[in-house]
């Protein structure tokens, strides 16, 4: 009753239905941003340099080398004067090519007055340092096909042994970002989730309902329920964003077949849509059935035991300021699993790895990422999965205990050592 209560009372809110529907969209627009963004910067963010050649070899080249972006001027006027003009708005800034370069001593000097942004400073750079290596290598007496060599770009693929003799294509790009993904919807999703039941036990204590509930149920009855019920709206939750997900991910081929023509791609008239995908350089990788049956068996059990951590904290205390000097404890083991995220995406089966991933305050978050990136053994993730569940009832039973005495009181908040005394009342 509790566990419907709590369930369908969240679902029908406003809050709830708004929250599902404009996070996508939310989700979305920030995905698309950088990209519509950097767009805009790269139509609008033309820039004029001057050119001061000490060489007197490079401007040549370099001017031939102007893109969309960046447009030189050679000039032969004074510093002093090439200075006034770009304070005067006549040229965006003016880049210095020293009689050193050519050797190898010296380096190339932009001057701006706004300053040059990390994409021109790269461009730049590139273009310098191929104009500069050209004219090394010529002056060392390099044949045209030594140059051409030296200008040439390798590219590399991967491919991954399957079980059998074959090889198919790798995807561990994919996969990372995928478990990343992954490791941030189970902390978020446990942080937000966690922080709506400990709101719900504030509540019911400030305003004293819980005194007239607990008389026709047991606190740790009351305590199951209220966790239960808003897990299962999580859940909900979070089944439907999947949803829309997987719907977005099934319209990108469609899309691609109304933006780009077969032609335009290389392939036949009559390619299919995931023809058309590879010709685009799209990569949809399919997610293992089993890692998403893993996905949510840790979130779920995830959510349970901080869930109960959660309650705990909110039945010791009045109001939510009250909790904070509580929360850390909770929230601190939290937080740490992100701080190794890159680690483990590096070295995904290296002895603290495997050890951290093992650990069940941090096996929700670390255990999901491991079996996304890399072939992790059955048993470690079934042991990792059966320690967090452990650990779930052993949580849950302090928790009910902290519950059943700190609903029902009042006044001082009380300490971490406190907390540890009300385990033992009888």
């Amino acid at each position: 009753l509790i566990l419907r209560s709590e369930f369908w009372r969240r679902v029908r809110s406003k809050a709830f239905l708004l929250a599902t529907l404009l996070v996508p969209v939310g989700f979305v627009l920030l995905a698309a941003a950088p990209a519509v963004f950097g767009y805009l910067a790269e139509q609008t963010d033309e820039r004029t340099v001057a050119l001061v050649d000490e060489t007197g070899r490079l401007a040549d080249s370099l001017v031939a080398a102007s893109g969309d972006r960046v447009t030189f001027e050679v000039t032969e006027a004074s510093t002093d004067s090439v200075r006034a003009a770009v304070r005067g708005g006549r040229y965006d800034g003016y880049l210095r090519l020293p009689q050193s370069l050519l050797t190898g001593e010296g380096e190339a000097t932009y001057y701006s007055m706004e300053g040059g942004g990390l994409s021109l400073r790269a461009q730049l750079d590139n273009q310098v340092t191929r104009v500069v290596r050209q004219h090394r290598l010529e002056a060392a007496g390099a044949s045209k096909d030594v140059l051409a060599i030296v200008g040439s770009d390798v590219s590399l693929t991967t491919r991954k042994l399957s079980e059998d003799e074959g090889t198919t294509a790798d995807s561990s790009l994919a996969y990372t970002a995928i478990g990343y993904a992954m490791a941030f919807i189970i902390y978020f999703a446990v942080f937000i989730y966690g922080q709506y039941v400990m709101q719900g036990v504030i509540e019911e204590k400030s305003n004293r309902v819980v005194e007239v509930i607990v008389s026709s149920v047991r606190p740790f009855e009351l305590l199951m329920g209220k966790v239960l019920g808003i897990g299962a709206m999580g859940l909900a939750q979070m089944v439907t964003w999947a949803a829309v997900a997987m719907g977005g991910v099934a319209a990108v081929g469609p899309v691609m077949a109304l933006v780009f023509s077969p032609s335009d791609l290389g392939v036949a008239p009559d390619a299919s849509q995931q023809a058309l995908l590879e010709a685009a350089g799209v990569s949809v990788p399919t997610i293992p059935v089993d890692l998403v049956v893993w996905f949510i068996l840790f979130f779920l059990g995830g959510f349970l035991l901080y869930a109960a951590l959660f309650a705990a904290v909110g039945s010791a205390v009045e109001q939510q300021q009250d909790a904070q000097n509580l929360l850390l404890p909770v929230i601190s083991p939290l937080i740490l699993p992100i701080l190794f995220l890159i680690f483990i995406i590096e070295s995904p089966n290296a002895t603290v790895s495997v050890v951290m991933s093992m650990i069940p305050l941090f096996s929700p978050i670390l255990m999901v990422l491991r079996a996304a990136i890399t072939s992790v053994p059955v048993w470690e993730i079934a042991t990792a999965f059966l320690l967090l569940v452990g650990s779930f009832v052993g949580v849950i039973w302090a928790a009910g205990r902290i519950y059943r005495v700190g609903i029902l009181s009042y006044g001082k908040t009380p300490s971490l050592r406190e907390l540890a005394t009300w385990v033992t009342y009888e």
